[in-house]
């Protein structure tokens, strides 16, 4: 496995990867799924400042096909935290993984990368906010050394139920 930068061409793979958890589960509080049209103005949203980056597999089949045929098993980002300049070295950090290859890595590999990255960039603290019923996110951001700061209580709803967030921090030291 290995990761790079998103590109355009990974337009379908990345909704093959999003789109079900918008439908079907609680791990993103989006309620409509991305078109090809959305999906590709968001990577081009997060191909500079604020990375995209993408998994892929080159041992089997498993994944989503994306640009240069290579299969994508998850992708992580970092998003402008809140648009006030003060905030412009903290950014909000996701993880999405493939179904079909959670339990092998992939989120973890992902997320130590983004850590990387967004430190390289400067950015000096990443948040997690992950919908309190999401223990493998949870597990996995302390597992990457983010510590918990926090619970919104009931801030989301999302097939007819209320939902909180925790709400994880990592501090870079970047400077």
């Amino acid at each position: 496995m290995r990761t790079r930068l998103v590109e355009i061409e990974d337009a379908a793979a990345l909704m093959g990867i999003y789109n079900p958890e918008v439908l079907e589960t609680t791990v993103t509080f989006d309620l409509v799924p991305r078109s090809l049209g959305e999906q590709e103005a968001w990577i081009l949203q997060h191909r500079s400042t604020h990375p995209c980056l993408v998994a892929l597999n080159e041992q089997d089949e498993l994944g989503e096909l994306g640009a240069r045929g290579e299969r994508i098993l998850g992708f992580a980002l970092v998003s402008p935290f809140r648009d006030r300049p003060a905030y412009a070295t903290t950014v909000e950090n996701s993880v999405y993984v493939h179904r079909a290859a959670r339990g092998r890595g992939v989120g973890e590999t992902l997320l130590r990368e983004l850590i990387a990255t967004a430190s390289e960039s400067g950015f000096h603290t990443l948040i997690a906010r992950i919908v309190g019923e999401n223990e493998g996110s949870i597990r996995l951001h302390e597992k990457c050394g983010f510590s918990l700061v926090g619970t919104e209580i009931e801030v989301g709803r999302k097939h007819g139920r209320w939902l909180d967030v925790v709400e994880y921090q990592f501090v870079t030291r970047a400077r």
